[in-house]
């Protein structure tokens, strides 16, 4: 029997999955002259290419604890996924990680070719915002959405994360690895708490809990990624602090950083089980 979190995980995924069918047609939107047919089938390529799409479900139950249904929402959410895939478009790239295989396929630049990977990452990253932009939303939700969403992808999030990630001179201690994971992984899961409860206008109390809901939850499914990279290949040198403390601390961490997750919870019963389901997910998988 599926569990509610199951449920939702699946309805998210098909919700977003459409949206993102539509948002990346090969047909030009209004204002557009044309969209280059090997872009387009490099970004398609990118962002469909499956995934559990836990991000956009965190963003789609944040807003449905404060009331919030509809085009809005699942358009924040396919908004968000560009960015993560984008993100995952030029994390493999030579000059990165250099990688040639995700989820069992080719990767983008190997798929394709590198200049058009680049392109692909640039293009869905812009369209992300275009989405939040042209959102079925009050222009201060939407600016609002905008400007989070801009801080958790840049200098001072995902990207910034990134940059820390490939300091190859780094000193990596836990208070460091914590703050670059905050920000590589962290920033958009945080985001997606935040973002749920922006789209309902929530007080912005409550914005700053799903906030710290989507942090400690992105701590956890870091730490868990984690977890597993060490266990089947010893994390090939990678920084991460399960390789710093070992998969035994590591645990630990992941049932600390999951129990302040469901704490912040706690107030909404539940109406919350969804999220709370997706919190035990996470810990499950390193049991």
């Amino acid at each position: 029997m599926e569990t509610v979190f199951q449920q939702r995980l699946e309805a998210a995924a098909q919700a977003t999955e459409a949206a993102l069918e539509r948002l990346l047609s090969r047909a030009p939107a209004p204002g557009e002259r044309a969209r280059p047919a090997r872009l387009v089938d490099a970004m398609r390529y990118a962002v469909l290419g499956g995934g559990k799409r836990l991000r956009p479900f965190l963003l789609i139950e944040s807003a449905r604890l404060f009331g919030a249904e509809g085009a809005a929402v699942i358009d924040a959410a396919a908004a968000l996924e560009c960015v993560h895939a984008y993100s995952l478009v030029h994390d493999d790239l030579p000059a990165m990680d250099d990688d040639d295989v995700r989820r069992g396929r080719p990767t983008v630049h190997k798929a394709f070719d590198e200049a058009t990977a680049i392109l692909a990452g640039d293009a869905l990253l812009t369209i992300a915002f275009d989405i939040v932009a042209s959102a079925d939303a009050s222009p201060d939700v939407r600016v609002g959405l905008a400007a989070a969403l801009a801080r958790a992808a840049g200098v001072g999030g995902m990207a910034g994360g990134q940059m820390l990630d490939l300091d190859q001179d780094a000193s990596w201690d836990e208070a460091a690895l914590r703050a670059m994971q905050a920000m590589k992984t962290g920033a958009l899961f945080a985001f997606a708490g935040a973002a749920g409860a922006l789209l309902a206008s929530a007080p912005t109390g409550e914005q700053d809990r799903m906030r710290r809901f989507g942090g400690h939850f992105g701590a956890a499914f870091q730490l868990a990624d984690d977890i597993d990279d060490l266990i089947r290949d010893g994390a090939a040198g990678r920084p991460s602090l399960a390789a710093l403390v070992g998969p035994e601390e590591a645990r630990a961490m992941v049932g600390r950083e999951a129990d302040a997750a469901l704490a912040l919870l706690a107030p909404f019963g539940d109406a919350g089980e969804a999220l709370a389901g997706a919190v035990r997910f996470v810990v499950d998988a390193v049991s």
